[in-house]
């Protein structure tokens, strides 16, 4: 497409192309797991940069005890009180947040902001020091992603990002988990990314430089991810060895890729902008003949909801390679893991002490 790629990497040992690290990215002791969930107690989580790589592999590392023994957890969060509020419509992020806390012994308030966004009512600030004397954690879905950063701000309570215009970290930790589910591990992973630089994007650029994966995101020009997301990318893949890469050419961002994703070239908010990005985005659409440049075990995903046979065909979206499903039902358990880290319910199970560590599935394919 007469396009510029971008490729920016760490600098460990090259191996087929791609950089590989000496060391595994998983939770290596019942110290450093221990560590890092009281670090996590009481914080908030309003982008996946507040994580670290540590962290990070500590949350990934639970959220497999959880899905694989849910029973241990059962009565973790007893008697917590978690309310969400949502300024955008929402069927996933809603319910599994609600089966979330449920399940972990704990209750689900639900405040639809839909016609009426926070802040608008009473200040921010307000809002925040009246429910910090009830609740446990907070749940936001906003259009501003400054909402969130300042509630979390003047709340003592740990606040949820559900969903932002900067970011979506629930659902990147949820992506990238079902990743874990069928490659074994994220380090070395050739994930791409097509489609609008958008706040799902920015997570899951984040979340796969914390994990050692490399990362390519094709974009038509003038919907690149935002350059602030970029160089924090970069610098988290420069201690993990994984790479992001930016290009405008689709088939190239694909070639050789395990996984292949999509989210709509519309985001909510943008609604306005539809007609004007239909065309732009139309070369970006994956579909059988993109998806063909990819590994043949490579999967697809998409956050849902989908624009079929937009941004994504039904073939595609229906086919054998899709994961979209798995990773609606993953959004419940990554969640739980992250309710039990930030309000202290974490504990380390025997079942989920490799996470991490195990080679990944076919990781030396050329």
């Amino acid at each position: 497409m007469g396009s510029k790629t971008v490729i920016m990497t760490s600098k460990p040992d090259i191996v087929d192309d791609f950089p590989r690290t000496h060391a595994t990215l998983g939770i290596q002791s019942d110290t450093a797991f221990s560590e890092a969930s009281k670090r996590l107690c009481g914080r908030d989580l309003c982008s996946i940069a507040d994580l670290t790589v540590e962290e990070m592999a500590a949350l990934m590392e639970l959220a497999h005890a959880v899905k694989a023994n849910p029973e241990d957890f059962r009565h973790a969060l007893d008697a917590r009180q978690m309310v969400m509020f949502f300024e955008k419509a929402s069927l996933r992020t809603r319910l599994t947040f609600e089966t979330a806390i449920n399940t972990l012994g704990g209750n689900a308030i639900f405040v639809d902001q839909t016609q009426s966004p926070l802040g608008e009512r009473e200040s921010l600030a307000d809002m925040a020091h009246n429910i910090e004397r009830w609740m446990a954690i907070m749940v936001l879905r906003t259009y501003a992603h400054e909402t969130i950063t300042e509630i979390a701000a003047c709340s003592k309570i740990p606040v949820i990002n559900a969903l932002s215009d900067l970011e979506h970290p629930c659902q990147a930790i949820a992506d990238f988990f079902t990743l874990e589910e069928r490659f074994g591990s994220a380090e070395g992973l050739r994930f791409t990314y097509v489609g609008d630089g958008n706040n799902v994007c920015h997570s899951l650029m984040l979340t796969a430089a914390q994990l050692g994966a490399h990362c390519t995101v094709a974009t038509p020009k003038g919907f690149a991810p935002k350059l602030d997301i970029i160089h924090k990318a970069i610098e988290i893949a420069e201690t993990t060895g994984g790479s992001i890469t930016l290009t405008h050419d689709p088939v190239k961002a694909v070639t050789g890729a395990d996984a292949v994703y999509t989210d709509v070239c519309t985001s909510m908010g943008f609604e306005h902008e539809a007609t004007k990005r239909a065309p732009i985005f139309k070369p970006y659409q994956v579909n059988e003949g993109l998806m063909a440049n990819a590994q043949a075990d490579a999967v697809f995903m998409h956050c849902l909801p989908a624009h079929r046979n937009a941004e994504v065909t039904d073939a595609v979206l229906d086919g054998p390679q899709s994961l979209v499903f798995d990773q609606a039902e993953n959004r419940m358990h990554a969640q739980k893991a992250i309710l039990l880290m930030l309000l202290g319910g974490a504990k380390r199970t025997n079942n989920s002490r490799n996470r991490g560590t195990q080679p990944r599935k076919n990781a030396n394919r050329s």
